[in-house]
């Protein structure tokens, strides 16, 4: 049998709501605004019908409350809770801010039986067909991918509706993004949910490997082609024949490359680097990369041909700062596979961590989350992340300059060195996105030394290859 809470000081509504649940349910009631956010984190209950005054005074009332956040507060606790709201019809814009900011749906006074069992029936009909199709996906998705799969983003929905579309094809598939949002994972799910999952996946990371070597690790060499070329070496898509092959930050390849790679894509051929042998290779071809191709292309940098070649089955992989509500599953990923290698066992995060998250820009997306919860993870005592375990700067600013939170308490001195200080470490981590981590270019574009700007990282505590 399950549990029912009933929060509201409406004796009325309460018995009504009671009434319609006697033989199917146990019913708790409660008519206290903080013994009914207790009551919420101790018992499993599945629906929580409650009224929008006590909604708005879990986190002591204010004028324009923050609805996502507090219902939050009960979803932390049981993700799968059902909250409805009750409210009379002269409240019906709060609740209508409810239900947008996530509520099930709601309920106004007097309360009708009616409308709390079609309420109730309707949700489970949205459950019901939600399970269902969860579980044609999950009949899609092998098992060692279904953390990563897992989202609660519209964005990254259709991300994976496309993934699912294409994996169990040939085609050439172009994965665009900002650096760190996990295109190299994406690439492997494609892989593993093909037909050529039991062959090589073969990662290169085209923008680490000089110009002058790219061509002979994608192709390979003869013996004697160049100087140093001491014995033939067979290349990656020599490799990855009848397998996959993932070329990152593709925009960076040299012309001679470009060139190269447009035969294999056209032809399924191509040579050594000094060799005449026509090789054939039966290879399909993701790529990925995080600047703008067509702009490229259109720039003349970049082949209009080969671009078209590789846009063949484009995928946008969106910021974090635009999949907020993916932070949670995120870090619950990080936190199982550092507990599998530690010998800690820590299971949660504060949440004022995860407020802080929500308020952040990520210029260094899911690799910089993953970092900082690395870090936490090495630094926490207890049984849960703590905010003393991540870097101030975290709760003290606001990435957008318009939100920097001033202290009346300082003095005018001390209030402009803290803002130069927040201003220096966002506009670091701007520049370094820009320049993808790269020491040099970002300390030319602030127009400082190599060595000044490693005292600024230092002092900021600003890794580098965060933003690789």
């Amino acid at each position: 049998m399950g549990y029912i809470l009933i929060a509201s000081k409406n004796q009325q509504a309460c018995s009504v709501i009671k009434s319609c649940f006697l033989n199917e349910y146990k019913v708790d009631e409660t008519s206290d605004r903080t013994l009914c956010y207790e009551m919420a984190q101790k018992k499993r209950y599945e629906f929580i019908f409650i009224d929008i005054e006590f909604l708005k005074d879990i986190s002591n009332g204010n004028d324009h409350p923050n609805y996502k956040k507090n219902l939050q507060l009960f979803w932390n606790a049981f993700p799968t809770v059902e909250i409805i709201i009750l409210s009379s019809q002269e409240n019906i814009r709060e609740v209508v801010n409810a239900v947008m900011a996530g509520a099930s749906n709601y309920l106004t006074y007097p309360v009708n039986p009616e409308e709390v069992k079609f309420i109730t029936e309707s949700i489970y009909e949205s459950i019901r067909m939600q399970s269902e199709l969860d579980y044609l996906r999950d009949k899609f998705w092998h098992k060692d991918s279904l953390e990563v799969v897992r989202t609660n983003c519209p964005k990254m929905k259709r991300v994976f509706d496309k993934v699912r579309l294409v994996a169990p094809t040939r085609t050439t598939v172009l994965l665009t993004g900002e650096t760190g949002t996990g295109k190299g994972i994406i690439a492997k799910v494609i892989h593993r949910h093909s037909n050529r999952f039991d062959n090589q996946f073969i990662s290169v990371h085209c923008g680490a490997i000089p110009d002058t070597l790219l061509e002979s690790e994608l192709f390979g060499h003869e013996k004697g082609s160049f100087t140093g070329a001491h014995q033939r070496k067979i290349g990656k898509f020599e490799i990855a024949h009848s397998g996959t092959i993932f070329l990152d930050e593709i925009g960076t390849i040299t012309s001679a490359a470009q060139i190269k790679l447009l035969q294999v894509l056209q032809d399924r051929t191509f040579q050594r680097v000094g060799g005449d042998a026509v090789i054939e290779t039966d290879v399909r071809i993701i790529a990925a990369s995080n600047i703008d191709l067509k702009k490229l292309s259109d720039e003349g940098t970049f082949r209009k041909d080969l671009f078209y070649r590789l846009n063949v089955f484009p995928i946008e992989i969106p910021p974090l700062r635009e999949r907020i509500e993916d932070i949670p599953l995120l870090v619950d990923i990080f936190l199982k596979q550092l507990n599998k290698v530690h010998l800690k066992k820590i299971n949660g995060i504060h949440p004022q961590v995860l407020e802080a998250f929500e308020n952040y820009s990520w210029p260094g997306n899911i690799r910089e989350l993953e970092n900082l919860i690395e870090r936490a993870y090495i630094l926490e005592t207890s049984s849960v992340l703590t905010p003393e375990s991540f870097p101030g700067e975290l709760f003290s600013f606001d990435t957008p300059l318009s939100k920097i939170s001033l202290d009346s308490s300082l003095t005018l001195s001390e209030i402009r060195h803290r803002c130069v200080e927040n201003i220096e470490r966002y506009y670091l981590k701007e520049l370094l996105t820009l320049n993808k981590g790269r020491i040099n270019e970002t300390a030319k574009s602030s127009g400082i030394t190599t060595r000044q700007l490693h005292k600024l990282l230092k002092k900021y505590d600003i890794q580098k290859e965060d933003f690789k």
